[in-house]
C-alpha cells in the first residue's frame, strides 16, 4: 500500500503516543508499504512550534533524520496539486489538510488520518 501521513498522525507515530493505534503504527512501519509526508505537513508543525502552539519530543531540526529512519518520504507540492486544491469543495477550510487531501487524490494515496473531514472528500482514508 502507499500511504500519506497526515500532520497528526505523523507526530503521533514519531513521538510514540498511545492515541495512534498500534494497528495504524503497524502499517506505517510494514516494510511492504510506502509512506509519504506532505512537506506541508512539516511546515504547519514548524509553524506552530515556533508559535508556541505545539511542542514535540524532540528538536525539529531532527525530523529529517527520523523521517529517513522510518522510511518516511517528503512530497514536495507541485501544480498539479494546486490544481486539484482549487477544485475541492469547501467541507474543510483548514489549507493544511486541503493540499494533504489534494496530494492524496492526485497521486492516488490512502490518507492515514482521525481527521472526520477527510470522508468529505475521498473514500481512500485508513484509521478515521
Amino acid at each position: 500500500m502507499r500511504y500519506l501521513l497526515d500532520t497528526h498522525t505523523l507526530l503521533w507515530f514519531l513521538q510514540d503516543d498511545p492515541q495512534l493505534p498500534e494497528k495504524v503504527a503497524n502499517e506505517i512501519t510494514n516494510i511492504e508499504n510506502n509512506c509519504y509526508v506532505s512537506i506541508a505537513s512539516l511546515w504547519e508543525i514548524a509553524i506552530k512550534i515556533n508559535l508556541g502552539k505545539l511542542t514535540v519530543k524532540f528538536p525539529f531540526v531532527k525530523f529529517a533524520s527520523y523521517l529517513a529512519d522510518n522510511d518516511i518520504e517528503v512530497l514536495q507540492i507541485g501544480f498539479d496539486h494546486l490544481i486539484q486544491v482549487a477544485t475541492l469543495d469547501l467541507h474543510h477550510r483548514d489549507p493544511f489538510d486541503r493540499i494533504i487531501i489534494a496530494q492524496g487524490l492526485v497521486e492516488n494515496l490512502t490518507i492515514i488520518t482521525k481527521d472526520e473531514n477527510f470522508p468529505s472528500y475521498t473514500d481512500r482514508i485508513l484509521w478515521k
